[in-house]
């Protein structure tokens, strides 16, 4: 590896990984990690890793799409990280793709995403059946739920994910 950036294939990590060459540091939250990592690898959240004390030696930074490992990339570059910095091209998707193992905690909650998914969806179902059955301005709550994806997907932020990451069965200790 060098000290410029570089991103690693899966199958070029997984070969760096055998041979004890390079650290893994996931820069996902705890629960994204928990439902699934590299073996091995550790886990410090990009929030964090401006102040973490990182292993000595080549680091190779994961996460979901490789937009947070990038940012993490460009944090540890621009605080002058003295050992060679990666990130894995493609995320954490590029690994399974590759037929390559994830690690997965025990009682690990759904993936952020599909309990977003599950919500909104639950939602939206309820406003138009109690719009159809109890009162026409029930519709409205499907507008809104619809308003807030929009919302979502133009921002970058999402309340309800916010919102559901602190429920209490997303907590996960390690």
């Amino acid at each position: 590896m060098t000290t410029t950036p570089t991103r690693l294939s899966a199958h070029d990590l997984a070969d760096q990984l055998a041979a004890g060459e390079v650290t893994v540091v996931d820069v996902r939250e705890p629960m994204e990690y928990a439902s699934g990592h590299i073996s091995g690898s550790l886990n410090i959240p990009l929030a964090r890793l401006p102040q973490a004390d990182l292993p000595h030696g080549p680091l190779v930074l994961v996460c979901q799409s490789g937009n947070r490992s990038a940012k993490g990339l460009s944090q540890l570059l621009r605080q002058g990280h003295p050992h060679p910095v990666a990130d894995l091209l493609g995320g954490v998707p590029a690994w399974q793709q590759a037929g390559l193992p994830l690690r997965k905690l025990k009682g690990a909650p759904l993936p952020l995403m599909r309990q977003v998914q599950i919500a909104a969806g639950s939602l939206v179902l309820l406003g138009v059946i109690l719009s159809q059955t109890i009162a026409p301005g029930w519709i409205w709550l499907s507008g809104f739920v619809g308003a807030g994806l929009v919302f979502a997907g133009v921002s970058g932020f999402c309340g309800m994910a916010r919102l559901l990451a602190a429920m209490p069965w997303n907590r996960v200790s390690m």
